[in-house]
């Protein structure tokens, strides 16, 4: 395997746009675009970006919190953008913006943004170093510094101290059960 190249990148390296539309079989009963397949377009246009910027295979490390602004209806294009907002040793921060677009005149409205963390990893599954990340523009440099402030934010919900399995009372028995 050859040599990583860590020099750092400018952050338009890292660019990516998918466009999709929004056939039957990603619709609900109320024909919008299902959360779930959103998700899954957002994660692979995150992981295109990340890829470009690391150079490396990447793999997903979490996703921020995920609000649907507006939803998204069968025949609609999709148009997703994202973008390394800044890198860390091992890890890196990658935007998404989700817009809606009517493909017949061409308006488009935003629908969502999320906040992906990307790995890069070695063959071992090992994390390796990332490049740094050059923010150029004023809107990359406000990325940037907002970033850092997320990344901290995150790290502090990671390391807080919870059991989401633990349970506050004794499960239910059968009969407890039947008499509710």
């Amino acid at each position: 395997m050859s040599e990583v190249d860590l020099r750092p990148k400018p952050a338009c390296e890292s660019y990516s746009e998918m466009t999709e539309i929004v056939l039957p079989s990603h619709t609900n009963p109320l024909g919008t675009a299902f959360g779930g397949q959103v998700m899954a377009w957002i994660d692979i246009c995150a992981g295109i970006a990340a890829q470009r910027h690391a150079r490396q295979v990447v793999v997903t490390a979490s996703m921020d919190d995920l609000h649907f602004r507006s939803p998204i209806h069968q025949g609609e294009f999709v148009v997703l953008k994202a973008q390394v907002n800044r890198s860390f040793r091992t890890s890196m921060e990658v935007g998404v913006r989700v817009e809606a677009e009517n493909p017949l005149s061409g308006e488009r409205r935003h629908c969502s943004s999320a906040y992906l963390t990307f790995v890069a990893l070695d063959v071992h599954g090992a994390r390796v170093p990332i490049p740094p990340l050059i923010p150029e523009t004023d809107d990359e440099k406000r990325r940037y510094k907002e970033a850092e402030e997320r990344r901290r934010y995150r790290l502090e919900r990671k390391n807080l101290e919870r059991d989401v399995v633990r349970r506050a009372h004794a499960p239910l028995s059968k009969e407890s059960e039947a008499a509710q």
